[in-house]
């Protein structure tokens, strides 16, 4: 292939990245048809999402076209916005027995979303110009910094959450350049941490883990939806039972099939090959979204664009576990997939930052940071 050629994608994309920017949009018009299944063939859900995905992809086009210094400079004012609003999410909130939304009459939201996205830019903001790895008081004060958000969306309570905004701070850290030997340790102390953790659970949460272990117990209670779950993953077989066919979704046995169970329905009318095949478009747009990270000159923009592909990464991993019986049910949504607004926007708000970091990778960045 000449270097004329090679460039003709990159310029019929607007000088974006073609490869990712194809990799997302399949994604979304493959979610498009599996909500479109999953619901019965309900075509007002689909056309709100399809909706939501524009706006989605209008800001990831906009936030494309940003250069990484001006991201650079709102960085601080970003987290600290973040922080604000999760403080009034905790004094104004509203929800049904949890407060995790802000109304402010001419929109809903949950700011949490806007914490996944602000903590690893902020963390990437107090690196950038940093020797790496970074030194004992830097990891300190990005410690406070992760804690900060997550303690604040845990109390709200939403504990998916709060694990996926950790985690966008911690791949940060350990791209940064983290020995495995502090992983490891960091690790073992989550483990020691566990019966803390479980003396601070809400009783729905406890009863979330004992149903994890035990769904027998309360099959037609506690246990119903990952029981139900399985079966459907279960009885997909090698190709699944086709498109609107799957008899747990149709027939209404797999509740919350269009939101956090969705891949249980893909999984039952596609089978082992369609999750193989889903499995590798999510592994594509992570894999070409760590690329860009490598190739990024600056370590703002690589430790960024890296803490938004292992974060993908983690909302599939959690989503594709919870389905199959293997982790407790968090609320994790499978991205871009699974029906939902707020998180669907976010999720491509951020690519559209690494987009940027594609189309600007050759600019140099200004000083910034501590």
């Amino acid at each position: 292939m000449s270097r004329s050629s090679s460039r003709a994608p990159a310029a019929l994309a607007g000088g974006l990245d073609p490869w990712l920017l194809a990799g997302l949009l399949a994604l979304a018009a493959i979610g498009l048809a599996i909500l479109y299944g999953a619901s019965g063939g309900n075509a007002d859900l689909v056309l709100r999402q399809a909706a939501r995905f524009g706006l989605g992809v209008a800001l990831m086009l906009v936030a494309a076209r940003l250069p990484p210094g001006l991201l650079l400079s709102w960085t601080p004012w970003l987290y600290g916005g973040a922080v604000v609003l999760l403080v009034l999410v905790a004094l104004l909130g509203e929800g049904r027995g949890a407060h995790r939304w802000l109304d402010l009459g001419v929109v809903r939201f949950q700011p949490s979303e806007v914490a996944k996205l602000a903590l690893p830019m902020m963390l990437a903001w107090v690196l950038h110009g940093q020797p790496l790895p970074p030194r004992w008081p830097v990891l300190i004060m990005l410690a406070v910094l992760i804690a900060v958000p997550t303690l604040l969306i845990g109390q709200q309570p939403d504990l998916g959450t709060a694990v996926l905004v950790a985690a966008s701070g911690a791949f940060v850290v350990f791209l940064a350049g983290l020995s495995w030997r502090w992983i490891i340790a960091a690790g073992a102390l989550a483990v020691a941490a566990a019966p803390v953790l479980w003396y601070f659970m809400h009783d729905y949460q406890r009863n979330r883990v004992r149903t994890f272990l035990d769904p027998e117990s309360d099959p037609l209670g506690q246990g119903w939806n990952i029981i139900q779950s399985k079966i459907a993953v279960g009885s997909g077989g090698l190709h699944g039972k086709g498109w609107m066919s799957g008899t747990q979704s149709q027939l209404d046995f797999l509740p919350e099939h269009t939101t956090d169970f969705v891949f249980a329905v893909f999984a039952e009318e596609f089978g082992f090959v369609g999750v193989v095949a889903m499995l590798a478009l999510y592994g594509f747009i992570i894999g070409r979204t760590l690329v860009i990270a490598g190739a990024a000159r600056h370590t703002y923009g690589r430790l960024l664009a890296g803490s938004i592909a292992l974060t993908f990464g983690i909302y599939v991993l959690i989503n594709g576990a919870m389905v199959a019986g293997l982790l407790p049910v968090v609320g994790v949504p499978m991205p871009l997939v699974s029906y939902g607004g707020t998180s669907a926007v976010t999720l491509l708000l951020g690519f559209g930052l690494v987009l940027s970091v594609h189309r600007h990778h050759r600019q140099s960045m200004p000083g910034g940071g501590l």
